[in-house]
């Protein structure tokens, strides 16, 4: 059964909701996210490199930054 306003993750086996791995690449993240997403980075970048770069704790404060 899908659980409402998870967004597409998932939650472990303890009851927390799964973030995104710093090593997730922003090209996937742009199959999520849309073409637009990281818009001037390259799709091999990591997400922990595009956080830095872009001074955002978290791709939850990249994601309601760039709105």
């Amino acid at each position: 059964m899908k659980q409402p306003g998870l967004d597409g993750r998932h939650r472990d086996q303890n009851g927390q909701i799964r973030q995104k791995n710093g090593t997730t690449r922003v090209g996937t993240l742009r199959e999520q996210y849309g073409d637009g997403f990281a818009a001037g980075h390259r799709s091999d970048m990591h997400l922990s490199t595009l956080l830095e770069r872009e001074g955002a704790g978290s791709l939850s404060q990249l994601l309601k930054r760039d709105r």
